[in-house]
C-alpha cells in the first residue's frame, strides 16, 4: 500500500495536465499513487492519460460534471495513503516536494501537515522570481520561519498565509474535518486550513520553494468572482472564534466580502441583492467612498454600469498576479 496519495482534480486542461503528472511521476520519493479525478473532460484529457502506463496512476473519469469541490472529493475518498496532497491541474511540485516533506511527517507525530513556499510560473511554465518574491511577502510566508506554525488560526484565516496546494497532510486529519464542505466550492482550500485550524491541528512551515503555482489569463470572469465571493461569505459565516479580536475580524472580513459581492451583482444586474449586501457591509465598515459609488450605480443603466465598472478596473494599478497573466499564453 503506498504511503502517499496525490490527488490532481482537473476539467478540460489536458495541456496543462502533462506538466503537472509529469512532476509527480519525476519525484525522488517513490513510494506514492497519484489519482487524476476528471470532472467529465470534453477535451482529449482520456488520451493524454492514457500516454503513461505506470502502475502508481489512477485515473477517475467522471461521466459528467459534478462540480469542483465533489471532485476533488472523489479522490479523496478513494486514497488510501497514510499522507495525502492535492493540487491543481494547471500546478506542479518540485522533484524534492514529497521526499522532504515525508520526512518531517516521519519524524514529527505531533506534525498533522508540512507547507512549503512556492513559485509563481506564467501560461509557459516559467518560473518569475520578482512575482515569487511579491507573492511569499504579500502572503506572509517570507517572514515564517521553518518549525511548528505559530498561532496557525492567524496565519490561515488573518493572513491566510498558507496554501493546500504545496501541503502535505496527515489523511487522517482530514478525515477529522471531513476534508472539504461543497458549499465552500471556490474556496474550499482556504476553508480547510481554516477548519484545521480551529480544530487545534499542528502545521509545520518549510521555507523552500517546493511547488509551483501558476497564473494565467483563463482564471477569473465576474461568474467565477461572485462564485468564489458567496463560497466565502458562506465559509466566513460559519467561523465561530473564541478570541475577541478574532471575532471582530471576522465581521470586518465578512463585511468586505459582502461589499465585493454586492458590487459584483449590480455589475451582473441583480441591483436588489446587490444594494442589500452594499448595505449590510456599510454597518460593519461605516460609508465608504467605494460602497456609494457602487449604490449610485445601481440605479445606472445594466450598459453604463458594466462599462463604469470595466473602466475602473482597467485602469487601476496591476499586482504582479495580473502582471504575470498578462503574458500570452
Amino acid at each position: 500500500m503506498p504511503k502517499v496519495t496525490i490527488v490532481i482534480p482537473t476539467y478540460n486542461r489536458a495541456n496543462y495536465l502533462q506538466y503537472a503528472l509529469n512532476s509527480v511521476l519525476q519525484q525522488t520519493y517513490s513510494d506514492f499513487e497519484v489519482i487524476i479525478c476528471d470532472d467529465g473532460s470534453t477535451d482529449n484529457t482520456p488520451q493524454i492519460v492514457s500516454q503513461w502506463q505506470d502502475v502508481r496512476l489512477r485515473y477517475i473519469r467522471h461521466p459528467q460534471n459534478i462540480g469542483r469541490s465533489h471532485n476533488m472529493r472523489s479522490g479523496f475518498d478513494a486514497a488510501v495513503g497514510d499522507y495525502f496532497i492535492k493540487f491543481d491541474d494547471d500546478d506542479a511540485i518540485a522533484p524534492e516536494f514529497l521526499a522532504k516533506t515525508v520526512a518531517i511527517l516521519d519524524v514529527y507525530p505531533e506534525v498533522d501537515f508540512v507547507c512549503s513556499d512556492h513559485w509563481i510560473i506564467n501560461a509557459q511554465g516559467e518560473r518569475d522570481e520578482v512575482a515569487t518574491q511579491a507573492n511569499s511577502e504579500k502572503w506572509g510566508k517570507s517572514r515564517l520561519k521553518e518549525g511548528l506554525i505559530p498561532d496557525l488560526l492567524r496565519e490561515t484565516f488573518l493572513h491566510q498565509s498558507l496554501q493546500v496546494g504545496s501541503t502535505l497532510f496527515r489523511r487522517a486529519c482530514l478525515q477529522e474535518v471531513d476534508y472539504m464542505r461543497p458549499q465552500a466550492d471556490g474556496c474550499e482550500d482556504f476553508d480547510l486550513l481554516v477548519r484545521l485550524a480551529i480544530a487545534g491541528k499542528q502545521g509545520y512551515f518549510l521555507p523552500e520553494l517546493l511547488m509551483e503555482y501558476r497564473f494565467h489569463g483563463a482564471q477569473t470572469s465576474l461568474k467565477q468572482d461572485i462564485h468564489f465571493l458567496s463560497a466565502k461569505a458562506f465559509c466566513i459565516e460559519s467561523y465561530h472564534f473564541n478570541d475577541p479580536e478574532l471575532a471582530q475580524i471576522r465581521l470586518q472580513k465578512l463585511a468586505g466580502i459582502q461589499q465585493g459581492l454586492g458590487l459584483r451583482l449590480i455589475e451582473k444586474g441583480e441591483v436588489i441583492k446587490g444594494r442589500e449586501l452594499l448595505q449590510q457591509s456599510q454597518q460593519i465598515l461605516g460609508s465608504s467612498l467605494r460602497t456609494k459609488i457602487g449604490l449610485f450605480m445601481s440605479y445606472l443603466p445594466l450598459s453604463w454600469r458594466q462599462f463604469a465598472l470595466q473602466f475602473f478596473r482597467y485602469f487601476r494599478a496591476k499586482d504582479y498576479s495580473e502582471k504575470v497573466r498578462q503574458v500570452a499564453g
